[in-house]
């Protein structure tokens, strides 16, 4: 999903318990001390196989897991049903949820230490603050609070009755897991940008920033929006407001804590330092960077060689330990659902029933808007509005820091737009964001709940508009036949400004409530629906823009080349299958050499190295692959100075010279980074996915090396991936990777990894004749 990099990284979070046959609970909870990791990590296996008797459960619950270890849970009433879920999250991913509530609540610092403060210090300032009131819980569905609380029940009852035998990174660091209650699952993300990164606060103050030093007119063009508006500076901004400082103070805390490298390892309990060597290799970000994307589309029935449509989707994240992403299946009365989702895993977020399949993409629409607030000379917690001076809320939270005596103090300021992130004293100014997640019903993704019992496209329209943030492209299609897009999200309604640059909080330019007029489609002339994070006003749009992107290539090559081959497909009269579909989206053609192809034809380099190179490159398909050579080194070519510079050169001599040293400047590297075997120059080497424990080494797998990448439709954040033929939805296939749990020692720990590199799907069973068709184990709940 063109998701805000900040979650781009949140499930590198650690290997996380996962499930294994033919342990007991006796076994474990006797077992004797460990003498390696891999033992303590087999002693901390949850158990997946026989019966347990659980309290808290109403009636019995029977957990089916396939051959991938995906979960299909079978209950006799939605609370239980919900119960199960919580019990089953807690099984398979408890540290992984234990760090995303400490990232939310701001309480990392207790665990990582002083580098964590200023993650804490954000998530303090940005957290929702109330009311839990019927108007929040009913946002996401009529009956989520109970659904939550049942959720949270199974969450707890596991950590109460496994309080001896806890996930190995618990073991380990001596961490103990907290309850959780309804009001844990609705925690909002902790960031000022919670929308696409090209309109959240920081990206705001820079483009104000570049209309100080360029104008307006050049600031527009270089961000090139789209659609196209003209960039008007806010009457009453001050420009010589917007400093380097204030920029600084928007990116502050607003990263993705779990990214590779931001924070230290957490501290080895005594008991268990020998096992663990005190150097670990250092945590690598995957070198191309185009996985914040998504690719959806559904196309219609009259394509289709079933007659019914067939939905396609691959919301893109980092490919990092553990899979982002979880498989599951709810099947209870009132419930028959089938999906995936991330933390905190309640319900499913990405899905389909017997009747309806929905698919998302990031949509961008700009749900947060900095205010620049004037401050009383006489008074700096005082801002004005509307020609008086208003108090500012103060909210003091000590937050305690681990190897710190006392905790620290965070003065939280909060103006009547939002919490305040920056202030300028000398000016007399304060920067504050009015923030969409305020608001009541924006838990990320929770609007799902409702998607989850639509009984077509119809239905789902009404349904979609719940699915508040982050703002979102839904496709649906459903067994009657019918195609549809809804852009979704909490969007301001700014009568009369954009948006897009910082606006005095005076009082002039206030949200005037929520827009209803969002763009949408059904079942279009054209037979398709597809989206990759591109402009998704139809054409006969006549609102005002809900968002702006931009024409710039890199983001329009995937939506470009998902046309074409549909295109391509719909000219030639043959009917789509599932088989086209996985083809589509592992399509590894690359637009950008396509693009630059003619640099490389009609002329000879001087140098022969560089002659041998330009040679290959243009002779070469275009195509991705892992082992393509001709691809590494253009790919290679296009990070050199000169590369970049010839691409935008006139034709001639001059333009011809630079990218010959931009072959020679990519011939260095590539020899220096695998040495001067022309066979080890792998493009595949450069787009890999690091698969790396967030802190052991030896819980870490080999490295994938992957085709695709480089704004491909198979993208490098590419891989919780779903093809829905709703004809028939036990042939859905799927796939995710590394494997369903990140818990070492576990069968599905690393079995996905291979089909992470090779592109291979699984099925997805979907009824109960086709999942027992399936198990690999299972496992009986019943009332205690």
């Amino acid at each position: 999903m063109s998701l805000p990099r900040t979650h781009a990284c949140v499930l590198c979070l650690a290997a996380l318990v996962s499930f294994t046959a033919g342990c007991s609970e006796r076994a474990v909870q006797g077992a004797s001390a460990p003498a390696s990791l891999d033992e303590l990590a087999r002693q901390s296996l949850a158990i997946i196989d026989g019966n347990l008797k659980v309290p808290g459960l109403k009636q019995r619950v029977d957990i089916i897991r396939d051959q991938q270890g995906i979960p299909h849970i079978f209950a006799q009433n939605q609370d239980d049903l919900f119960f199960a879920q919580g019990y089953v999250m807690a099984q398979d991913r408890l540290w992984q949820l234990e760090l995303w509530r400490r990232w939310r609540e701001g309480r990392l610092a207790e665990i990582f230490g002083p580098k964590a403060f200023d993650y804490d210090a954000r998530a303090r300032l940005m957290m929702f603050r109330g009311p839990w009131d019927t108007k929040e819980w009913t946002s996401y569905h009529p009956d989520a609070e109970r659904l939550f609380t049942a959720w949270a029940n199974g969450h707890n009852a596991y950590i109460a009755t496994h309080a001896d035998n806890l996930p190995v990174e618990f073991k380990l660091t001596g961490i103990k897991p907290e309850p959780w209650t309804a009001k844990t699952v609705t925690l909002r993300w902790a960031e000022l940008g919670i929308d696409s990164t090209s309109a959240a606060p920081a990206a705001e103050i820079q483009l104000a920033l570049n209309v100080k030093k360029f104008g307006a007119a050049e600031a527009n063009a270089r961000t090139a929006p789209d659609p196209y508006d003209d960039l008007k500076v806010p009457e009453g901004l001050d420009l010589n407001w917007i400093t380097d400082e204030a920029l600084a103070a928007a990116r502050k805390g607003d990263d993705d804590p779990f990214a590779p490298g931001k924070l230290p390892s957490p501290e080895i309990v005594e008991a268990y330092r020998s096992l663990v060597p005190a150097k670990q290799a250092a945590r690598l970000m995957p070198e191309l960077q185009d996985m914040d994307g998504s690719n959806n589309w559904v196309v219609s029935g009259k394509l289709t060689a079933s007659g019914v449509p067939i939905v396609s989707n691959d919301p893109h994240r980092a490919i990092l330990m553990p899979a982002l992403r979880y498989f599951v299946h709810l099947d209870a009365p009132g419930w028959h659902v089938i999906g995936g989702g991330e933390p905190p895993f309640v319900g499913v977020d990405l899905g389909n029933n017997e009747n309806m399949a929905w698919g998302v993409t990031f949509a961008g629409i700009d749900e947060v808007d900095t205010y620049v607030e004037q401050t009383n000379p006489a008074n700096p917690n005082e801002t004005k509005f509307n020609d008086s001076w208003v108090p500012m809320k103060i909210i003091r939270e000590e937050i305690k820091v681990k190897g710190e005596d006392k905790p620290r103090v965070v003065e939280l300021k909060f103006s009547k737009h939002g919490p305040v992130f920056y202030e300028d004293q000398a000016q007399h100014v304060a920067f504050a964001a009015r923030s969409a997640d305020q608001e009541p019903g924006t838990a990320p993704v929770k609007g799902s709940l409702k998607l989850a019992q639509a009984t077509s496209c119809e239905d789902f329209f009404d349904r979609a508009m719940s699915w508040k943030v982050p703002a979102h492209n839904l496709i649906c299609g459903d067994k009657k036949g019918n195609i549809a897009l809804q852009v979704s999200g909490l969007a301001p309604d700014r009568d009369g400004w954009t948006g897009r640059l910082p606006v005095p909080g005076t009082g002039k330019y206030e949200w005037k409530g929520f827009r209803s007029d969002l763009p949408r489609e059904y079942n279009p002339a054209r037979g398709y629906i597809a989206t990759a994070n591109n402009n998704t006003h139809p054409q006969d749009y006549k609102g005002r823009p809900v968002f702006y992107n931009t024409t710039r290539d890199v983001d329009i090559a995937r939506i470009t080349r998902i046309r074409q081959l549909l295109d391509k497909q719909i000219a030639e009269h043959k009917p789509f299958t599932i088989e086209d579909m996985e083809r589509i989206q592992q399509d590894n053609y690359s637009l950008h050499a396509e693009r630059d192809a003619p640099l490389f034809k009609g002329w000879t380099a001087k140098n022969p190295d560089a002659e041998k190179a330009r040679a290959m490159i243009e002779g070469w398909d275009r195509i991705l692959t892992k082992d393509t050579t001709p691809g590494a080194i253009y790919v290679r070519w296009t990070t050199t100075d000169a590369g970049r510079k010839a691409v935008a050169a006139q034709a001639g001599s001059e333009q011809r010279a630079l990218v010959e040293q931009g072959l020679l400047d990519a011939l260095e590297r590539v020899t220096k980074d695998w040495g001067s075997d022309q066979t080890q120059w792998r493009y595949g080497r450069i787009n890999q996915s690091p698969l790396q424990h967030m802190f052991i080494d030896q819980f870490s797998l080999k490295p994938v090396e992957r085709p695709g990448g480089f704004n491909d439709v198979n993208a490098t954040g590419a891989n919780f991936r779903r093809i829905i033929d709703l004809a028939d939805v036990d042939k859905t296939m799927a796939t995710n990777a590394p494997g369903e749990s990140a818990q070492p020692g576990s069968p599905y720990y690393g079995n996905a990894r291979e089909k992470l590199a090779d592109g291979v799907y699984f099925n997805l069973p979907f009824t109960r004749p086709a999942v027992e068709k399936q198990a690999a184990h299972k496992l009986t709940l019943s009332p205690q």
